[in-house]
């Protein structure tokens, strides 16, 4: 990557923690707004770090559960793109499989709110799988503790269902 990619790289993953900011401060809309149009400038097919990351916070502004189960499934696909590209080039899987428990367990929450328990219980299973390496990887730094305690939840909610 010559500099220039890099400097064009970093300002967009910038812009992405910007409006990451604004949801996690209470600006949905504002927020929503932000990733609407960085979407609309790196498109389904730009990077696929970018994609991953902006869908995966997206889905959270988002008010309706099917448009937040779309921008979740956004999330996941660009994840698993990242294989052949970014982290190919990076060597950076670790950090890749850790996006995946959390990746999956939106996806079940979802399914819990559209009422679709089974695939729910799908998705759940697969975070639960996935959070293996966010116990033996060190990077259990509260962020595995966090989406572990989350499946726990969401599997007795799926129970009560």
């Amino acid at each position: 990557m010559t500099e220039q990619q890099e400097a064009s790289t970093d300002a967009v993953m910038t812009r992405i923690g910007q409006a990451i900011m604004l949801l996690h401060g209470g600006d949905r809309e504002e927020a929503r707004n932000r990733f609407g149009a960085l979407w609309a400038e790196i498109g389904e097919d730009g990077d696929a770090l970018h994609r991953c990351t902006l869908a995966h916070y997206m889905a959270d502004t988002q008010d309706d559960p099917g448009d937040e189960l779309a921008w979740d499934l956004r999330a996941l696909t660009a994840a698993e793109g990242l294989f052949d590209g970014r982290v190919a080039e990076h060597g950076d899987s670790l950090a890749v499989r850790a996006f995946y428990p959390s990746l999956h367990l939106n996806l079940a929450a979802d399914y819990v709110k559209l009422q679709r328990p089974d695939a729910a219980r799908v998705h759940l299973d697969r975070a639960r799988k996935a959070s293996e390496v966010l116990a033996d990887d060190g990077v259990d730094d509260g962020y595995g503790g966090g989406v572990r305690a989350a499946i726990g939840r969401l599997e007795r909610r799926l129970r009560e269902l």
